[in-house]
């Protein structure tokens, strides 16, 4: 026990099958106050449990990203599958007790509950023995399954009977046949041979599919309508024990849904069915008087918005239309969920503050939908104002020659590229518009840029500081490039620094600040 009184404590939080409504009062306690949010992701990056989570987590806190290694059992691995994965677990594990030994507290997220077919009691196993650790149970997909049937899966002396989808056909037959009530996971590519052992167990009639369960994106169907290509692993078949008495709420199958009563008999020359579109819009950066006409349009037309719940809450409540918000580091995640509405008809709004294409969601869209799962699948980007020019145009014409805009943002690359690109541009004598220039994690870059920049440009270039532009808050101060200080700076601000032709005068009505578009020969 003596080790542990100095210790953090690993919590194994469920959050429940995707709804973030479904995590309890507690789970979502302990994720705001956890020191460090630990998830697990494939190698593509995106993390369900992560994003369940994401709206009771702070932008303060370290994140723990453990990558499977493998999702097959298709490997070079000396030690095979098996031994892949193991390695995964003691190098993840080690990543957790490091943060645990410094006293920091570990919220591990578990999607469903942590232990069931969770991967949190990998964890569990390798780390309780030296540290204190607390489970806190989610709603199961088994829970949420039966919930979106609206059916009892089980009532009386009935037997319910959870089976993995990756059992042998053979034995998936055999307790298939001697169980009153069966759910079958973990489905995904192994639909073909469930699909199998609930035809030679006489059960396929009985059975029903519910994919992504409580979810936005939630499907429910006979399982003998579904195509086998389009199951994903969060998929679970149900066999309810009792015969259902109440009206299903199921989607029709791909099938079903290009027929129409006078034409079901011709099933072969039926036309697809109907895809919607992601558009992804600027709102421009803070008034409303800022968004345009076509964004205007584009949101009201949408069946869903998907985007950053800041930006979300600046478009109008709407009666029907659905609303998706979550947090600003999950942009390949809010991509994919656009692109996947989009799939099954929806008319999507991707959300983005200023222009969408100036470090913002259309780059992320445009990058998921070159996946081939989302061929097909329109996309559209209209423009907004961007923060620069908002900035700019409270003090004049800063930006009226040649400029660079640069991130000083170091989440999707690394420091040396921005201070190269820096340096570069400040040797061009170009002025800079500054995005993203600080946050409660990143303190320090604002103070090294003006150093840098200090070693090109003179100390009494004019700089712009503007936050909030357009917003409540707003405020816009001219200094000179000696003067910068870091602590007047945060997210919400953007610099943009002068050029050797920057002038600045003042006025009654305040600074006045213009990059000249003639250079003295």
């Amino acid at each position: 026990m003596s080790e542990r009184v100095n210790a953090g404590k690993l919590w194994g939080v469920g959050l429940g099958p995707g709804d973030p409504e479904l995590v309890t009062v507690k789970a979502a306690r302990v994720i705001e106050a956890a020191e460090v949010i630990a998830f697990h992701s494939a190698r593509h990056g995106r993390s369900i449990s992560r994003a369940i989570a994401a709206p009771y987590m702070r932008a303060d806190q370290i994140e723990e990203h453990l990558v499977y290694p493998v999702t097959t059992e298709t490997t070079d691995h000396p030690g095979g599958y098996q031994g892949a994965i193991d390695e995964f677990y003691e190098q993840a594990a080690a990543r957790l007790a490091e943060h645990l030994a410094a006293g920091r507290t570990v919220a591990l997220l578990a999607a469903g509950d942590p232990l069931f077919y969770s991967s949190y009691m990998h964890m569990h196993r390798r780390l309780a023995d030296r540290f204190e650790a607390e489970i806190i149970p989610g709603v199961t997909s088994v829970s949420a399954a039966s919930a979106a049937l609206g059916t009892p899966l089980v009532e009386g002396e009935q037997v319910l009977t959870v089976l993995p989808g990756t059992m042998p056909t053979e034995e998936l037959t055999r307790r298939l046949r001697d169980t009153e009530a069966a759910a079958i996971m973990k489905l995904g590519r192994t639909y073909p041979s469930v699909r199998e052992a609930l035809t030679e167990a006489g059960r396929l009639e009985d059975a029903y599919y519910v994919e992504r369960a409580s979810s936005t994106r939630q499907r429910v169907l006979r399982a003998a309508d579904v195509e086998d290509s389009e199951v994903p692993y969060f998929a679970i078949t149900l066999v309810p024990g009792p015969t259902p008495t109440t009206p299903l709420p199921r989607t029709p199958s791909p099938r079903e849904s290009t027929l129409t009563a006078t034409d079901s008999t011709t099933a072969e020359a039926a036309e697809p069915a109907p895809v919607g579109e992601v558009v992804v819009v600027g709102l421009g950066p803070g008034s409303p008087d800022w968004t345009t006409p076509e964004v205007r349009q584009a949101l009201e037309r949408a069946t869903d918005l998907v985007g950053y719940t800041t930006y979300i809450d600046r478009v109008p409540v709407r009666p029907g239309q659905r609303r998706h918000a979550s947090d600003n580091r999950v942009e390949s995640e809010r991509a994919a969920m656009a692109l996947d509405l989009a799939k099954q008809g929806a008319r999507v709004a991707v959300i983005s503050s200023g222009d969408p294409g100036v470090f913002a969601m259309a780059a992320a869209v445009l990058e998921e939908s070159a996946d081939p799962q989302w061929q097909g699948v329109p996309v559209r980007v209209l423009p907004g104002m961007t923060a620069a020019n908002a900035v700019a145009s409270r003090v004049g014409a800063p930006l009226g020659h040649d400029y660079a805009m640069i991130s000083l943002s170091d989440r999707l690359k690394p420091w040396e590229v921005v201070a190269a690109r820096l340096a570069a541009v400040a040797a061009a004598d170009m002025a800079i518009a500054l995005y993203n220039p600080a946050s409660s994690q990143r303190t320090w870059q604002v103070a090294a840029t003006r150093d840098l920049l200090l070693e090109h440009r003179k100390p009494d270039t004019p700089v712009v500081i503007g936050r909030d532009v357009g917003g409540p808050t707003e405020s816009v101060r001219v200094v000179t490039l000696a003067e910068l200080d870091p602590a007047e700076v945060d997210m919400r601000t953007l610099l943009i620094i002068g050029a050797s032709t920057t002038a600045r005068w003042d006025t009654e009505s305040g600074p006045r600040v213009f990059t000249s578009r003639r250079y003295t020969l």
